[in-house]
Parts: C-alpha cells; structure tokens; sequence
C-alpha cells in the first residue's frame, strides 16, 4: 500500500507545501481519536459561547479548533491560520511561507446522532494577502469522520483519497478520483424550498418530474446536513450539491462561508473532473473581501451544473 508520506514524497510540489497537508492530515488523525470516544469521555453538548458566525458551539468545535491550532504551531511553514472559530487571523510565531484557512469541525450538529462530520481546509500563498480567490489555492483538502476516517487531497490537478488504518497512518485508496459528468442524485435542504428563488426552484422540479420532465431520468435526494459527507458521497459517485442564496439568507451573500468551505470543497470537486458555481460565476473566481465571507454554492458532476447555471441564465 502507498502511505500519505509515500504520495506526498512523489508529488512535485515544494517540500514546505507538503508538509502543510502532512500537518492538517495529522491534526485529522487525532479529531478522529478524539470523536471516537467522545460521548464516552463526556467531551459532547454545546460549549457554551457562540463563534464568529453567531452560532452556538460545540465542545466538540473548540476542541477541534484547539488541535489544529496546536498542530500548526508546530509547523514553521504556517505562518497564518483561518478559522471558523476564530474572529480574526491567527498570526502565528511562525514566519513561514503558508496560510492554512479551516472549518476543524463541519456539520458539528450532526455530532449527537453519530452522524459523518469532517474538517476542511485550503492552503493558501501568505505572502498574498488574506482575501484571495479560491484559483489562488495551493491545496485543499478535507477528512470525513464517518465508519471509516477518510482523508481527501489536492495540489489541484487530481484529487486522491486515503483511509486511516490501525496504526494512525493514511493509506492510499484511490489515487484519481472522478466525478461522472451525469448523474441522478442531487442534495438540497428541500425543507427551505419556501425561499428559494426560481433557478433553484426551476432546477428541482425537473429533477422531481424525473422521467417525465426535461431531464428525462429519475433522480434521488441526498441530504446530510453535513457539507463534507454530501461532497464525499459526490466524489465517491457522482451528483450535485446545492445550497443557493434564498430569500433568508441573501443579506448575508450566502449560507457557507467561501474561504474554509466553498472554495476548497470546489477546488476537490473540480480537480476530479467536476465544477462549481454560486449561480453567478465559479465559486473559485469569486474575489473575497472578508475572512468569513459567505457565498451561496453549488458544485457537483458538470451536467447538473450546467443545468443549474442555465437556470440562472433564463432567470
């Protein structure tokens, strides 16, 4: 088997950028230790205080945050940390040449059902600035905590997925992945459809039709409530992920936030052959103006957003 060190060790890119997705897969590794026996060691329920976002956090949340915090510490390439938990940029003592920006615990919600929850992250040039577009990315990457700890990566020309085994170690299984072009399965939170605007409304009719309507196939609806399990399952097979400006959320540009969420999660998508959009243009080519900016996106198999950026383009 090829380990993480292995494929790492044989990618052509500079040494330091490497280390930076050897540090966030380690940091993964013990999230994953921890969760696993975190309704054991009463490590669950709400922390208490509220993050940046405004939304209640998670003992888990902090905790999270706190292992990548101290992961990167120790990492002289990083020399500026993103994170959801976080007000402001952490400036780290580090003077090195990486930016890492992170949601350490996304679909933390899902934590008391035992339900697939992961971290995100996206590696960035710090020599640039905070607020770079996601075409900007040096790497991106995420790990899925579900029946299995999955790690999946990018430079950006292809996508690999490694599990974690036994022993702690990430072991290649799948060194390219491909979404298909087509595909019959779309994620929604159908239970906003009240403030979605035509596009979005327009597009799931015709997957609901199924035979009957435009698209001409039936379709299946996938929703976790869990951005890194829905992207997962897409990457795995296929399908199209949505979660649109609407009438509630459109004071704030969106639902998820662009720098830990929409762009490396469209960096994956698109590495393995699929695309993104926020209805307007691709989600990487949105130009950021804040830390936590939030964006709405869509990505998935190309087909399916071809037919939603159609949508929009009628509408």
């Amino acid at each position: 088997m090829t380990t993480l060190t292995d494929w790492l060790a044989a990618q052509t890119v500079d040494a330091g950028l490497a280390s930076v997705m050897q540090t966030m897969a380690a940091a993964s590794a013990e999230i994953a230790r921890v969760l696993r026996s975190a309704a054991i060691t009463g490590e669950t329920g709400l922390a208490g205080h509220t993050n940046v976002q405004g939304e209640a956090q998670k003992a888990l949340d902090v905790i999270s945050n706190d292992i990548v915090l101290s992961h990167i510490g120790e990492n002289p390439e990083i020399s500026i940390l993103i994170s959801e938990e976080l007000d402001e940029a952490v400036q780290m003592q580090n003077q090195g040449r990486y930016l890492v920006a992170t949601d350490p615990l996304d679909g933390s919600s899902n934590l008391d059902v035992n339900v697939t929850v992961g971290t995100i992250f996206s590696i960035l040039d710090a020599s640039k600035g905070l607020l770079q577009p996601g075409t900007a990315q040096l790497g991106a990457g995420y790990a899925a905590y579900g029946p299995a700890t999955s790690l999946v990566l990018t430079f950006g020309p292809r996508a690999a997925a490694f599990t974690l085994d036994d022993t702690g170690t990430f072991q290649l299984t799948t060194a390219a992945l491909s979404v298909p072009r087509a595909s019959a399965e779309y994620a929604i939170n159908t239970a906003r459809e009240r403030l979605w605007d035509a596009a979005t409304r327009g597009y799931v009719a015709e997957n609901v039709a199924g035979e009957t309507g435009p698209a001409g196939k039936r379709y299946n609806m996938r929703w976790v409530g869990s951005m890194v399990a829905d992207v997962h399952r897409i990457l795995m097979r296929g399908g199209i992920f949505l979660y649109p400006l609407d009438s509630e959320t459109s004071a704030k540009g969106g639902r998820l936030r662009l720098l830990y969420e929409g762009n490396p999660m469209a960096l994956l998508v698109q590495a393995a052959g699929g695309r993104s959009t926020t209805g307007q243009q691709s989600v990487l080519d949105v130009v950021p103006t804040s830390i936590h900016q939030r964006v709405p996106v869509v990505l998935g198999s190309a087909d399916e957003v071809a037919r939603v950026e159609a949508w929009y383009g009628r509408t």
